[in-house]
């Protein structure tokens, strides 16, 4: 291929208020966000556009402000129900509560919710998270044939999963749950 026969790239359009609110409503009709990820979205967004068309992204960063703030006035977002959401999820696949935590403040959560979103589940929740991800990676008593020789083993993965000693002992040293029967 020649000089002259380079394929012209097609320039995308400028970023505008209307092509912001787009795109939020287009990933929020596919995932549920929070206000701080879906900012991060957009921006990353802008700045692809930006980079493409050799403009500042820094200029639209007020324009990606009030798209988060309209879609949080409209009900659009909310950090406390996507918080909620996110702990029955990760808890039912067995997150313990340092693992969710983890993982809300790396969508831009704050402490405060999700210390509210953690508290307002059972009493028994990180028992029955450490039962189900243990049943999911079959450790200790969901571990077919011989277990003791793995103790140490689930109870490392236990460890590394966020799950406290005690948590993680008595799971590993019991019997199953009774999901399991």
């Amino acid at each position: 291929m020649t000089e002259d026969e380079k394929p012209i790239r097609k320039i995308p359009g400028k970023v505008t208020p209307a092509y912001l609110q787009r795109a939020a409503l287009a990933y929020l009709e596919r995932y549920a966000s929070s206000a701080e990820n879906l900012r991060r979205v957009l921006r990353r967004k802008a700045d692809r556009r930006c980079r493409l068309r050799g403009e500042d992204p820094a200029a639209f960063h007020d324009m990606i402000d009030e798209v988060v703030a309209k879609s949080l006035r409209t009900g659009l977002l909310d950090d406390t129900r996507y918080a909620e959401a996110r702990v029955a999820t990760l808890r039912r696949r067995g997150g313990s509560a340092r693992a969710i935590q983890a993982k809300l403040s790396a969508k831009g959560l704050d402490r405060g919710t999700i210390a509210a979103a953690l508290e307002g589940g059972e009493e028994d929740d990180e028992d029955k998270a450490a039962h189900a991800f243990a049943r999911r990676r079959k450790l200790g008593p969901y571990r077919p044939g011989e277990r003791a020789p793995y103790r140490d083993k689930d109870l490392a993965a236990m460890a590394r999963a966020g799950f406290r000693f005690d948590v993680a002992r008595s799971v590993i040293d019991g019997e199953g749950d009774d999901a399991d029967a």
